[in-house]
């Protein structure tokens, strides 16, 4: 079991590489398909044209697409993911310095999300075709439908604006607290408005998957079965039914992982919140082409991983799946 374990996180690792290749290509391409020159950007718009023209040197810009990109594939070959143009700094110190922000910000509201989630999916599933049932799936429809910068907005003017009682932008505050337990809570403070708005957008789903799976579940002759053997109905709906709708939440769980990070550049951006998303939005109006990139293929790989190890929750969770 455990060589097989562990050839089939090899062979999905090595099939990393040609994904990471074909996302290098794709993004560089669309990148140098967009409207404007990068060089220009650089230089200013009034530049000297013999200053344009020794940036678009510096830079490689003066080069053939197809060696741009034969250089670039070499260089993030070597693990050097190049330099921002805009800060001169190494582009992988940056994205590092960003990501624990991220990843604090989207791994809360991802786990609430699913927690809350499939817990109201379960507890309507008792009872199908419900009132009760109805009107929450239908809001689980709504919330999903909801764009997540346009609610990030309504809850800053709610919350921040008009009952003024939670803040609007940042990850602390400026003359709040540096260390300690106070510096923790001026931080939970400041995430709650963006977690709430990751989270309520990808909260419908869970609550419409959990509620199907359920439901479903609940119909199956086993599941009769050992409720006439006497269980409980606790013990059917936490130990038979929810492990079994446990798969398509797991499923989705790793799947969304790549739309919460999307999702993650907006609302960053709408709360000003120091993380990869709002790293990404200022390299796009700044054309800082290496950060983008760099910022690309870590979300990439991280989707990547992600879906490896949906893979194997899947096993854990049902050993009658496989690993092949």
């Amino acid at each position: 079991m455990h060589v097989g374990l562990l050839r089939f996180v090899l062979l999905r690792l090595l099939q990393l590489v040609p994904v990471t290749i074909i996302v290098i290509v794709i993004n560089f391409l669309l990148l140098h398909l967009a409207p404007g020159d990068i060089s220009t950007t650089l230089a200013g718009d009034n530049a000297d044209p013999a200053y344009l023209a020794m940036i678009r040197e510096s830079y490689g810009l003066d080069r053939p697409f197809h060696e741009q990109l034969w250089r670039y594939l070499v260089q993030i070959g070597s693990g050097d993911m190049g330099v921002s143009f805009r800060s001169r700094e190494p582009v992988f110190d940056e994205i590092m310095l960003r990501v624990p922000a991220t990843l604090l910000l989207v791994g809360t509201s991802l786990v609430l999300s699913v927690v809350v989630g499939t817990s109201i999916g379960t507890w309507i599933a008792r009872r199908p075709g419900s009132t009760l049932d109805s009107g929450i799936s239908a809001l689980a429809v709504g919330l999903f439908s909801i764009p997540v910068f346009w609610l990030g907005l309504m809850l800053v003017l709610l919350f921040a604006v008009r009952l003024q009682i939670l803040p609007a932008m940042g990850m602390t505050s400026v003359d709040g607290p540096r260390e300690g337990i106070g510096r923790v809570m001026d931080v939970a403070t400041h995430m709650v408005l963006p977690v709430l708005a990751l989270m309520t957008v990808s909260l419908g789903q869970y609550v419409r998957l959990a509620r199907s799976a359920v439901a479903e579940v609940m119909g199956e002759s086993y599941i009769t079965t050992v409720r006439a053997i006497g269980f409980s109905e606790r013990t059917i709906m936490m130990h038979y039914a929810l492990r079994n709708a446990l798969l398509p939440v797991v499923t989705v769980l790793g799947l969304q992982l790549g739309l919460v990070l999307t999702g993650a550049v907006l609302t960053e951006t709408v709360f000003s919140w120091p993380g990869l998303g709002r790293l990404i939005y200022d390299a796009i109006l700044a054309r800082d082409t290496p950060v983008i990139m760099g910022s690309f293929i870590i979300m990439s790989a991280t989707v990547a991983i992600a879906s490896l190890v949906t893979d194997l929750l899947y096993a854990v969770i049902d050993p009658r799946v496989g690993l092949k």
